[in-house]
């Protein structure tokens, strides 16, 4: 069964309890040239992969453009989610342009938006107000769920719904003045319609201007929603107490395949995050490493690998699969980051 939500509160501790003022002072540390080399490197992969198809045009390359770009996406996430929590470039100014301009309008986000809903699934990790209990709550499901919601993320029909929720959203509503509903879609989409016409642009202007429809909009719409939904899964799906900090997250020990096509940038140390919220993914390795030394190992969930955690998910027998018609969930904002924003009833 489910790990269900209790009404006692999340019980928290100090990261003195569990590590040295040593190990706290390097794994605190943010750095803006680890920030920026972290943001050049997820581009220069997702530009690597459109430039191999673009040479070498075939199956083979561009089913593993499509991966590679899906998994830099959430690659993208991953970095807008750091900035958010103000960690990934040290400099405040530095960290915001990364996190907007950079990182999050190039996957429709608004990283303050996103910032003021995250922190709620902080305060309220695997409790009834957890914004995210959603994620967790359904599971375990049978395996003919879990497959129904697989080809809805990778045939595109997750990340259209998703789209095209949000794109009503920016719009306003119908029937306000041009003008009215013109100024909305700015606050709203503005600035993440300038980045992809930026990419659009600068795709064209070296003669590849498809591109952006085969190797970004598509993994968007395809890859990037399969591993968002597996990374949702492994993070708090069925953990073992809601209550304790230690095992209310997950921490899915990696393969370098699994790091380079499903979770990049030390997005599998949840455990490690949710302990230490301020600590840049890119010294979350070193964090799991002193909580290891530390002897704390045990009392942490962990699990080894991402089909370890899909088994364990779908669990229960498919004679109890019920099918369910594809619904909103109005409670969650469309960002393209952790929400799914539709999903199945069971």
């Amino acid at each position: 069964m489910s790990a269900q939500p209790k009404t006692q509160a999340l019980t928290r501790i100090k990261a003195q309890d569990y590590l040295s003022d040593e190990q706290i002072a390097i794994v605190r540390e943010s750095s803006d040239w680890k920030g920026l080399w972290l943001t050049i490197h997820c581009w220069g992969i997702i530009f690597g992969a459109m430039a191999l198809f673009a040479a070498y045009p075939n199956p083979v390359t561009f089913v593993l453009g499509v991966f590679i770009v899906g998994a830099r996406q959430l690659g993208l996430a991953i970095l807008m989610h750091d900035a958010s929590h103000g960690v990934l470039c040290k400099t405040p100014w530095l960290n915001k342009f990364v996190g907007e301009w950079l990182v999050g309008f190039p996957m429709m986000a608004d990283m303050w938006a996103y910032r003021r809903y995250h922190l709620k699934h902080h305060a309220n990790t695997q409790q009834a107000d957890d914004p995210d209990l959603i994620l967790s709550a359904p599971f375990p499901i049978t395996w003919k769920s879990f497959k129904r919601k697989m080809w809805r993320d990778f045939s595109g029909q997750t990340g259209y719904q998703q789209r095209k929720a949000q794109l009503k959203n920016a719009l306003g509503k119908p029937g306000a003045p041009l003008a009215e509903r013109a100024k909305t879609y700015w606050s709203k989409l503005g600035r993440p319609t300038i980045t992809h016409l930026v990419l659009l642009g600068g795709l064209t202007a070296v003669g590849h201007w498809y591109l952006y429809f085969v190797l970004w909009l598509l993994p968007f719409l395809t890859w990037h929603q399969v591993i968002t939904r597996v990374r949702n899964i492994a993070e708090h799906a069925m953990v073992p107490e809601n209550n304790n900090v230690f095992r209310s997250s997950r921490t899915t020990l990696l393969n370098p395949l699994e790091r380079f096509f499903i979770g990049p940038y030390g997005v599998n140390y949840h455990v490690e995050h949710h302990l230490m919220m301020w600590i840049p993914c890119y010294n979350l390795p070193k964090a799991h490493a002193f909580l290891l030394a530390n002897g704390h190992g045990d009392k942490m969930e962990t699990m080894r690998g991402y089909w370890s955690v899909i088994k364990m998910a779908t669990s229960r027998p498919d004679d109890q699969d019920k099918p369910g018609k594809l619904v909103h969930n109005t409670r969650r904002r469309v960002s393209g980051i952790v929400s799914e924003g539709y999903e199945a009833a069971s």
